[in-house]
């Protein structure tokens, strides 16, 4: 007899069921001004304002981040000991907490063996499907991996890949080691490496290279790791390609020096397996096929296809499995990702699509009672898309969970169940909580949001002519079917349609590398974890100059990676902790309390602020503090951008997508362009804000310059002078230009996707 839930005496409520708002009290973390507010469990929150206004701090540095510690506290002490210590959030209470998972926009594995596939375990199902009706039968599923060493194939351990290097790139055969023969970074004559190898004994530093014996040249290049003497050590040599290959080419770029990544990318090339053809599988497991396909064929379907595929196999023995796979597909599909395919790089998938891939894993999910936390799912999607979102939203809700987004559109705002209005501005003019309720109070509101929500952005009542035009004939990369184009010159034209449409294959396909072309992207800016905006931009420079001068002393001291820098997190403020396989997690350095700088440095003030004051200042309060010269030129351009609010010392890795390309962009306006291509903008912007970047593309134009935006925002559609829309639908569906003409004629009489959502949005 089935159990029968109990109720309390006396009738009435049980307790159990009485919490169901998360209790916020007193958060104070970043900017929060020690707000209090109640979030109701098991229903869809959306937290808005503008960027800087507090949304992150309180959804990911409050709610999530004490989740998160609370469940680490559950493990042993002993497991725990190899954890590194998280600091507990600055409020004062959190009550009614239940486990949250974060499903951001980082980008996914950081390496090339992370697929879609492998993300989602859509290849994990697939694999054990062939392994039961693949003929020739070729084992288990594992025979039909490429990261396991019975299937990947023996040439490119199961990359798909090789890599080739140019000698010539390495060394000049025409020099002696003496006389720097080694052209490698970090090679350079009289240096550690460059030692090992002149004083191994195994060859002659005064001969010039071409006249190396056969087995001289071999050793230089490719002997493997042996014990030899130097300098009167013990040491290790290895010839020079062994070791370039282990410290340079093993790793990931993006992990790499800049001027260490400019070698590698001059000196290597990569081209398919010979052995696999970029299957990445062995013969056996290539051999094994199901309806003529075999599951390299399959992966590099486009998901929608390979759904149709799957749902054609009809085999009872593994119909449960076919199932789970089937769901995992239609999920994709539905979340519109059906462009992409299983084996398509998880390290090649934007913010968004990375966020959409990892929130197909939680439909499936039969955990309930969780509080999901979105960040801008509908980043890179087109209006067509966004209602499809707002769909598997509300999934997950239905399901029993709380889902918490930060979120700017207002298609997305419409749906929720709550919102949580953050603001009245950015930075400290933030964190400050302007509106709590549903939404036709938040309509009612005299917030900024509020007053926004419902704002148009029209047409243009005379578009700018152009003075000539950027010719693209016969484009065909990824889903691109030849096709040509003329993009105008001097005006704004919008580059438009759903995600996978190949707006970006044909813009970054065909444009960049042009003479004035500068691009403008979301991907990350290439540096270490010490970057931030004010290194970035070359104010650090200004400012360390300043500060020198004010003191009598040298600049170098005011530097976090030189002289200045505190000895324990050296200069990084920080303290990271690598978890192996688990994301790397950072504390606060207790040396220097995250200032960065030693005692030493910090006695030395300017104007009475001392250096890891002024970095700690936003853009808009050190615009007050620097009020002439370089540093205000500077500053004024990141203000102009809408990056009033970020902190000058803020590390690049914490910015998002957008963020990023704004300080790009603020960047290279002090550069002569003639066209700029700018990859979604208008990412993170709250609807306020999105005037203040329509009125700088119109600036940028009205200097002189062409401005092509890559946009599905319809404010940004409305307000240009040319519209290029591709479609009419993504992947194999996409690839074709359907509309191009002014916005004013693709409104008044087109049919594609994009009209349609414009001619509802001017109309609305």
């Amino acid at each position: 007899m089935p159990l029968q839930p109990t109720s309390p005496p006396g009738g009435g409520r049980a307790a159990a069921d009485a919490h169901d708002v998360i209790e916020v009290r007193g958060a104070r973390e970043n900017n929060l001004a020690d707000i209090s507010l109640d979030v109701p469990k098991r229903r869809l929150t959306v937290f808005t304002g503008v960027s800087g206004s507090g949304k992150s701090s309180l959804v990911f540095g409050t709610i999530a981040a004490e989740s998160r510690r609370l469940i680490n506290e559950t493990y042993t002490a002993f497991v725990q000991g190899f954890m590194p210590s998280v600091g507990r959030p600055d409020v004062d209470a959190l009550r009614n907490l239940s486990a949250a998972i974060v499903v951001d926009q980082e980008r996914m594995g950081a390496n090339s063996r992370s697929t879609v596939g492998t993300a989602t375990d859509a290849h994990a199902m697939l694999r054990i499907v062939f392994s039961r009706l693949g003929e020739p039968h070729a084992g288990t599923s594992s025979a039909f991996s490429f990261n396991n060493a019975e299937g990947m194939c023996p040439r490119c351990e199961g990359l798909g890949r090789a890599s080739r290097i140019d000698l010539d790139e390495l060394v000049d055969r025409d020099l002696s080691l003496d006389e720097g023969a080694i052209t490698v970074p970090n090679f350079g004559v009289g240096s550690w490496y460059w030692k090992v190898i002149a004083e191994s004994g195994l060859v002659d530093p005064a001969v010039k290279l071409r006249d190396y014996t056969e087995r001289q040249w071999d050793d230089l290049l490719n002997k493997p790791a042996t014990k030899v003497k130097s300098s009167g050590i013990n040491t290790t040599y290895e010839g020079l390609l062994v070791k370039v290959k282990r410290l340079y080419l093993d790793r990931d770029t993006e992990s790499l020096q800049p001027h260490i990544r400019a070698f590698v990318d001059r000196a290597v090339t990569f081209s398919a397996c010979e052995a696999c053809g970029g299957a990445r599988l062995n013969p056996a497991a290539l051999a094994s096929r199901i309806g003529g396909l075999n599951i390299a064929d399959c992966a590099a379907m486009q998901i929608s296809d390979l759904a149709g595929f799957v749902r054609g196999i009809g085999e009872p023995s593994v119909a449960p499995l076919l199932a789970t796979l089937q769901g995992t597909l239609d999920s994709l599909v539905e979340i519109g990702l059906g462009y992409l395919s299983l084996d398509r790089e998880s390290t090649t998938l934007s913010g968004g699509e990375a966020q959409r891939v990892k929130m197909v894993r939680h439909l499936g999910s039969s955990l309930t009672d969780v509080t999901y936390v979105f960040d801008e799912p509908t980043a890179g999607l087109h209006p067509h898309d966004i209602a499809r979102m707002n769909d598997l939203l509300l999934r997950l809700r239905d399901k029993g969970n709380t889902v918490l987004v930060v979120e700017h559109k207002p298609e997305t705002i419409a749906i929720a169940d709550h919102v949580v209005d953050l603001g009245p501005g950015a930075g400290t003019g933030g964190g400050h909580l302007c509106f709590t309720g549903d939404l036709a109070g938040l309509r009612a509101s005299d917030t900024l949001t509020g007053r926004h929500l419902d704002h148009r952005a029209r047409l243009r009542e005379k578009v700018r002519r152009p003075s000539g035009h950027l010719t693209i004939k016969g484009a065909d990369l990824h889903n691109l079917k030849d096709v040509d184009a003329e993009i105008p010159l001097s005006v704004l034209t919008v580059v438009t349609g759903v995600a996978g449409s190949g707006k970006s294959s044909l813009i970054h396909g065909s444009l960049p590398g042009r003479d004035g072309v500068v691009v403008v992207d979301q991907s990350p800016i290439r540096g270490s974890r010490r970057s931030n905006p004010a290194t970035y931009t070359g104010l650090l420079d200004a400012i360390r100059t300043a500060f020198a001068k004010a003191n009598g002393v040298k600049p170098a001291l005011f530097s976090a990676n030189s002289q200045g820098a505190c000895p324990v997190c050296k200069g990084l403020g920080l303290v990271y902790t690598d978890l192996a396989m688990m994301a790397g997690v950072a504390s606060v350095c207790e040396q220097c309390q995250g200032r960065r700088y030693t005692d030493e440095v910090l006695t030395y003030t300017l104007r009475g602020k001392d250096i890891s004051q002024v970095l700690a200042m936003h853009v808009d309060q050190a615009r007050e503090f620097f009020t002439g010269g370089q540093p205000r030129t500077v500053l004024d351009r990141l203000a102009d951008v809408g990056l009033g609010y970020l902190g000058l010392g803020q590390p690049l890795t914490t910015l998002s997508g957008g963020e990023r390309q704004r300080l790009k962009l603020a960047v290279r306006m002090a550069e002569k362009a003639a066209v700029y291509i700018l990859d979604e903008p208008a990412t993170g912007l709250h609807l306020a804000d999105v005037d203040q970047l329509l009125a700088l593309l119109d600036r940028l134009v009205d200097d002189g310059n062409t401005v092509i935006v890559i946009e599905h925002h319809q404010a940004v559609m409305a307000h240009a002078d040319w519209i290029i829309d591709l479609g009419p639908g993504a992947g194999a569906d996409g690839g074709q230009i359907v509309f191009t003409g002014t916005p004013a004629d693709l409104v008044a009489g087109a049919d594609t996707l994009t009209a349609r959502h414009l001619r509802d949005y001017v109309g609305g």
